[in-house]
């Protein structure tokens, strides 16, 4: 694992403290754990005297507090044996018997110049690795990592790069390189979650395990400035930590003698300092809130909101709209949602600060606005205006739009006040008082932190007990334990909470101060305390890897951090196996994939859940979804059961039914049928030893800004693209101008022309397309205008031939109705009404030309037979039941072939040159014949002949 060698320090500051003993694996993340592995046993104390391992163990040195040990399948029992009355706990380890036993390896380079990142796989064995590649700071692989990878190869093993939310698949370059893959992904922040995969080809009877991984836009650290000076928390403080809910591995730290920063989970980190003489000394060491954001690290010092960035450090108050003092507290996103859907057009906010009387929200770019204050809180709850109302702590939701707040209320404020909980929803503005009250003393304070599910769910904690608001907030209570009636500290040797880490599995650890821990999981109601893996004379927190696993990040006094991976997992089992607890189910499968899904018109969204366990049981599945009430929802069970297992199959259908044809006010019926659903489906029952208990999900009902449609035939790349100019003559233009109107062709928004025969009509065939490419054929009403303002073209068929029963919708009609909107908002699925029915429209021509086309209905563009031309069309979808989306495109068609008509000045410009050339032609043989004649008419014509003289 990367942060081996952070075993000596520990070892070397636990001198005086009290025992413990923990193990590793060469296997980052402890992935994998099987009687293949080596397991690297070490205690930290002087009193111990040899491991107690169990007799199908094989170890090498037994009197060694640091040796290692392998083991067969199954839990193995293992312990220190130690001098002295006290027993070492001992803990059951489960070794697994899997296959798997390789891993893949990457390496990421960046190409900012066109934003493409190659990742570089090979494959390697933990087992017989090069400690480079255990600690993941690899350049290139080991001599036995390209040995093992040119092997599989040989054997037919090639990688992918899968990504979990988008679902897209890359494959590597054609060849192998060094014994390495090269893959080409694109850079993105919005489809980070990716994972290896490779097929399934064994070496030596041994799999390769599939790798998840967090890869996105490089990212920064800020650079250390010399001559600056450090900014830290008071003396003695605990560590504060704060990461992007989207990129875990980029955190930061603040202990009480240095701010630390990293973007590789701690691989490498870098210190955050200031600047001097803008901080006095006692400012600089007096940070008690931290915050993580785009614009920078946020430092609350003494009530005053700073910020640094790459280029400066900043204090933040009116320039900013916020307050120059008072601000008691400041928070951050824990839960990431990468696709969201929100109406409102101010985008979604990424802090919230707040005083004891007013919250602001922070937004990209230091934007600040205030949202609420204490006396409008008083109207929304009907409190007295006479009461204490306070603002005790903020924090944001699970939902990727809400944001809660806990307020103090008293009327005395003297021995205890009330605790009351609201949520706003920053898309709909709205407050919502929930049904939630607890009465603690006037000096407590609650921490909140929201649990990954649907539902409003959370657990509070002030320095001493756990409170759980479970399902909504109807199941209550105060976290049990075996003993002390759930007061942790009193199991901790009186020390108190330090902080309580959540993950997206369910997983719930609480922190103390000394570094003991205790566990639950998400709707578990009592707490176990886990086995000692910390010395209580270091400081640690615990955050989230770059691969959604938890680890500890320690701060030692000669100002340095490290991190150091924790086997979660193998220590509950551990407890759990102790306590003889068993899961309720045997297994939960589900097919949800991803966590976010769009409903667009007309869509539904089917998926399914089954559980299984042991028969007479009882249980069953339990499908919660919250927000609007948009959608509905069937469910369809299907139970079997046999050798004394029970299956239950349920299938949950999300629909929605609405009719959006010929409404009064189009856009506000679909503005109340859109919105963000939070789906959880879960079992009934559950247990600490269960694996992950629920899978939350989104449905988005709305326009899906990925969508797009294009028309078929057309590219923007396969033609040679020149600066050239043409003009429209006035008479062919729908206004009819006074001028012919000069059009400059834009290639980038037009495309390519289609060039046609001015005899060939032209039909449109609209596709549709998403961001994983084609979707379908267009098969709904669309129409198309020339954007320049064209007319001179036409439809083949009429509205009679298509059908009509009454005069149908034209262009003409449309402007007409709606003078005052432009061409393009003229006519759209807000207005349409189809022609096909008595009822609606009335009489006319019905030989008139029918301008609505779709798929199948055969109508055609007809251009002009006298001129030629270039038109520029945009078409749009005009049936108002296919998307909550403006779906349009733009095409372009050149005409050619026509002879054109010959102008009449031409034609008499022409015929007056040809009869002056005849004219001068005639005058011309009229003086040169007169010459001819006046020559011969004096002499002979024919003279007579000399006779010769002879000599």
């Amino acid at each position: 694992m990367w942060a081996a060698g952070v075993a000596a320090l520990l070892w070397g500051l636990s001198c005086g403290a009290s025992a413990l003993w923990r193990y590793s694996s060469n296997s980052p993340n402890y992935h994998i754990f099987s009687s293949r592995s080596t397991i690297k046993l070490e205690y930290e104390g002087t009193l111990f005297s040899e491991w107690s391992v169990p007799g199908t163990c094989s170890m090498k040195n037994k009197r060694s507090p640091k040796t290692e040990l392998r083991c067969p399948p199954g839990i193995q029992i293992i312990k220190p044996i130690v001098t002295g009355p006290d027993l070492e706990e001992e803990r059951y380890l489960s070794v697994d018997s899997s296959h798997t036993c390789f891993l893949w390896y990457y390496k990421v380079i960046n190409f900012v110049h066109n934003l493409t990142q190659v990742i570089v796989i090979w494959i390697y064995d933990p087992e017989n690795a090069d400690p480079s590649e255990l600690l993941w700071n690899a350049n290139e692989p080991s001599l036995n990592s390209i040995i093992l990878t040119k092997q599989l190869a040989t054997l037919g093993q090639t990688p992918i790069i899968y990504t979990i939310l988008r679902r897209k698949v890359y494959f590597p370059h054609t060849r192998m390189k060094n014994g390495t893959w090269h893959i080409s992904v694109p850079m993105t922040a919005g489809d980070m979650l990716k994972e290896i995969r490779g097929n399934q080809v064994a070496f030596q009877d041994c799999f390769i395990a599939d790798f998840l991984f967090l890869l996105t836009v490089p990212l920064l650290t800020i650079p250390e400035i010399p001559g600056s000076l450090p900014i830290s928390s008071p003396r003695g403080s605990q560590l504060m930590a704060d990461w992007y809910d989207c990129v875990l591995s980029f955190v930061v730290v603040v202990a009480d003698m240095e701010t630390f920063q990293t973007n590789d989970s701690f691989r490498t980190w870098t210190r955050v300092r200031v600047p001097p003489n803008i901080l006095t000394d006692d400012e600089r060491h007096s940070v008690s809130d931290m915050n993580l954001s785009q614009d920078g690290i946020f430092f609350l010092i003494n009530g005053i909101l700073y910020v640094k960035s790459f280029h400066e450090f900043t204090r933040l108050g009116r320039n900013v709209d916020l307050p120059d003092g008072g601000i008691i507290g400041i928070t951050s996103r824990k839960w990431c949602w990468v696709r969201y859907l929100m109406k409102a057009k101010r985008g979604r906010s990424s802090m919230a600060i707040w005083t004891e009387n007013e919250v602001y929200l922070g937004y990209t770019g230091l934007k600040f606005v205030k949202i609420i204050t204490t006396e409008n809180l008083k109207k929304l709850l009907n409190i007295s205006p006479a009461t204490t109302l306070t603002i005790h702590n903020v924090e944001y939701t699970a939902h990727p739009l809400e944001l809660a707040l806990l307020l103090n209320y008293c009327v005395t404020c003297t021995v205890s006040k009330k605790v009351y909980l609201v949520i706003y929803n920053e898309d709909s503005k709205e407050w919502a008082h929930q049904d939630f009250a607890l009465d603690v003393a006037i000096d407590s304070f609650l921490i909140p932190r929201f649990l990954y599910s649907a539902m409003p769910e959370f657990i509070l904690w002030d320095k001493h007990r756990i409170y759980y608001y479970y399902h909504n907030l109807t199941i209550t209570g105060v976290l049990q334990t075996p003993t002390e009636s759930g007061n942790l500290s009193r199991l901790s040797d009186n020390s108190i909470i330090h902080d309580v880490f959540t993950d997206y599995f369910g997983n719930i650890v609480v922190k103390m101060e000394n570094n003991i821990m205790f566990y639950f999981k998400i709707n578990i109601r009592d707490a176990v305390k886990l086995h000692l893996w910390t010395n209580s004379t270091i400081k640690s927190v615990t955050s989230m890897n770059a691969w959604g696993q938890v680890y500890l990040i320690y701060v030692f006094e000669n100002g340095t951090i490290h991190p150091q991976e924790y086997p979660l997992k193998l220590e509950a089992e551990s407890i759990a196996f102790q306590r003889k607890e068993k899961c309720p189910y045997i297994a939960f499968h589900n097919n949800i994939f991803t966590v976010f899904y769009f409903l667009d018109k007309g869509q539904n969204l089917s998926v399914w859940a089954q559980i299984v366990y042991p028969e007479n049981v009882g249980l069953y599945i339990i499908v919660e979804s919250y927000g609007p009430k948009i959608l509905e929802q069937k469910e369809q069970v299907h139970y079997e059961i046999a050798s004394g297992y029970c299956t239950k199959t349920m299938t949950v259908t999300f629909s929605q039914n609405v009719n959006y044809e010929a409404v009064d006010d189009y856009f506000k019926l679909q503005h109340q049928n859109t919105g963000l659903l939070l789906v959880q489906i879960r079992p009934s029952e559950y247990a600490r030893t269960c694996p992950r208990s629920q899978n939350v999900f989104q449905v988005a009902v709305g326009c899906d800004g990925n969508k797009f449609i294009a028309v078929k035939g057309f590219n923007k790349k396969e033609c040679l693209q020149h600066d050239f100019i043409y003009i429209i003559e006035k008479s062919f233009l729908r206004n009819r101008p006074s001028k012919n109107l000069r059009v400059r062709y834009n290639w980038k928004e037009y495309g390519c022309p289609l060039r046609l025969d001015f005899r060939e009509k032209f039909h449109p065939l609209l596709q549709l397309y998403d961001d994983n490419g084609f979707v379908e054929d267009v098969g709904v009403n669309f129409i198309v205008w020339e954007i320049h303002g064209r007319d001179d073209y036409t439809f083949n068929n009429t509205m009679k031939k298509s059908g009509c029963l009454n005069e149908a919708q034209t262009w003409k009609s449309m402007t007409t109705l709606n003078k005052h909107l432009p061409l393009e908002d003229a006519w759209g699925p807000e207005n349409y009404k189809h022609c096909f029915s008595y009822a609606i429209g009335k009489p006319g021509d019905l030989n008139q030309p029918y301008e609505i086309i779709n798929k199948s209905n055969h109508n055609h563009l007809v251009w002009p037979m006298d001129h030629s031309g270039m038109y520029v069309f945009r078409v749009k979808i005009l049936d108002p039941n296919y998307s909550f989306c403006n779906l349009t495109a733009i095409f372009a068609i050149e005409t050619f072939g026509v002879i054109p008509s010959p102008s009449v000045y031409l034609v008499a410009s022409l015929l007056f040159l040809l009869t002056l050339l005849f004219f001068s032609v005639l005058v011309l043989s009229y003086f040169h014949y007169m010459r001819i004649y006046k020559r011969y008419i004096y002499a002979p014509l024919h003279k007579p002949e000399r006779k010769q003289k002879t000599n």
